[in-house]
């Protein structure tokens, strides 16, 4: 990290013209390896399962498998990964895996395509409230 720092340092000073660091601050806050907005939002939306791994720094959030109380005879998976330092929907991927209880064992299950785009779609929205709020303070 402390490399990539000094190399996008000394490209600054190359080209004599400044870039607006407002803009460039505002949609690449990454003082954790990933953007923060948007990890800080993801970490926020699945909070409802327990966490198996998060890593800041390769930007990759899994939770544990969660069954709602109210349909325990279905459980869910999250993995969360951020894969760039914008705030942008593509630095942005979800994947979710589902089993339903079948024959006193979990089987696999598919997942619906709009379950895992609501959960890109929150995570996104939450992502711009912080970085508006980030701003007004």
């Amino acid at each position: 990290m402390l490399l990539v720092t000094a190399a996008l340092g000394s490209l600054a000073a190359c080209g004599g013209r400044e870039r607006p660091s407002a803009d460039l601050a505002a949609s690449q806050l990454t003082t954790i390896g990933v953007n923060s907005y948007l990890w800080r939002a993801a970490l926020d939306t699945v909070a409802f399962a327990p966490l198996l791994q998060a890593d800041s720094a390769g930007g990759v959030i899994v939770t544990d498998w969660y069954a709602n109380p109210t349909n325990p005879g279905e459980r869910v998976k999250v993995t969360v990964t951020i894969l760039d330092q914008d705030l942008r929907a593509d630095a942005l991927r979800v994947a979710a895996s589902r089993q339903v209880a079948q024959g006193g064992g979990w089987v696999d299950a598919p997942v619906q395509a709009a379950t895992v785009q609501k959960l890109e779609d929150i995570i996104l929205t939450k992502a711009r409230d912080l970085r508006r709020k980030s701003f007004k303070s």
